[in-house]
């Protein structure tokens, strides 16, 4: 079988199993709006000479940061501003100097997002009352999450796992982040997984690891928008972005879509046994 083919379940809404579920950071759990990433993304290539919107920037949202930054030099309006600006196209070498400059500067902003999205710690009450165990995957390396951990680990938040960008083979949307989340926490069948995320990248790894998989709409990379900003939104223009985001993550394979972390105990006490 293909590796990266969806064994995804027929029916995932009638009494499902759900032994383990997967969380994402930035986006799902902590940083409302993961403003962190865009933030650094935008200004190493302001310092390269390139102006890049936060469009472009989040676009390739969730994948490790290099295969991100590589996908973001890709694009072709940012492709030919590059050969513009420095008289070549851009190459691998190019990739590899953005990225050096992204981890530090990355590294030196963490700390001021790492604040946890309200639901977060119901949702890990609720999951330990119900014998869920708790993992995570993120697209930050293992240098970033020494950050991240400690302080979201201050806050009462601590999954049992959680697999780095460079501790697999290939980040998402391949699944082996998952897999291998799956693995230390001792879980299977994938099915009985539920992977949540706020982007496309990570839904499609969630699909690929054959695991179910939940688009969050409201608190990540969908709307890029902290808090208070989308407190601020007009109730039609929220509706209309949310449904804009639910359908891009439906498309590419989410069984359903939330809103934030908040909404799931509430979910799972209405459609899991028990």
């Amino acid at each position: 079988m293909n590796p990266l083919s969806p064994v995804v379940p027929a029916d995932p809404l009638i009494n499902r199993s759900v032994r383990a579920i997967l969380l994402d950071w930035a986006g799902t759990t902590i940083d409302h709006g993961s403003l962190a990433p865009t933030s650094v993304f935008i200004e190493i290539f302001r310092a390269a000479g390139i102006d890049i919107t936060a469009a472009e920037a989040r676009g390739p949202m969730g994948t490790a940061k290099r295969d991100h930054i590589a996908a973001v030099l890709a694009l072709p309006r940012v492709s030919a501003a590059w050969e513009q600006r420095h008289g070549k196209p851009p190459y691998d070498a190019d990739v590899e100097s953005l990225y050096r400059e992204f981890l530090p500067l990355q590294k030196s902003v963490l700390a001021a997002h790492c604040d946890l999205i309200p639901g977060v710690l119901e949702l890990v009450d609720c999951c330990r009352h119900r014998g869920i165990r708790i993992g995570s995957t993120t697209g930050y390396t293992r240098e970033l999450m020494d950050v991240v951990e400690p302080l979201a680990a201050k806050a009462g938040y601590s999954p049992e796992v959680v697999i780095c960008s460079d501790e697999v083979s290939a980040g998402r949307p391949a699944p082996w982040s998952n897999f291998r989340a799956a693995e230390k926490l001792g879980i299977f069948p994938a099915a009985e997984i539920l992977v949540v995320d706020d982007t496309v990248a990570g839904i499609r790894a969630g699909r690929n690891a054959g695991m179910w998989t939940v688009g969050v709409t409201r608190t990540g990379n969908a709307l890029g928008l902290s808090a208070a900003d989308v407190a601020a939104l007009p109730a039609a223009d929220l509706a209309r972005r949310l449904a804009a985001a639910e359908a891009e993550f439906l498309a590419a394979g989410a069984d359903f879509c939330l809103g934030g972390v908040d909404e799931l105990p509430a979910w799972l006490a209405s459609n899991l046994p028990g």
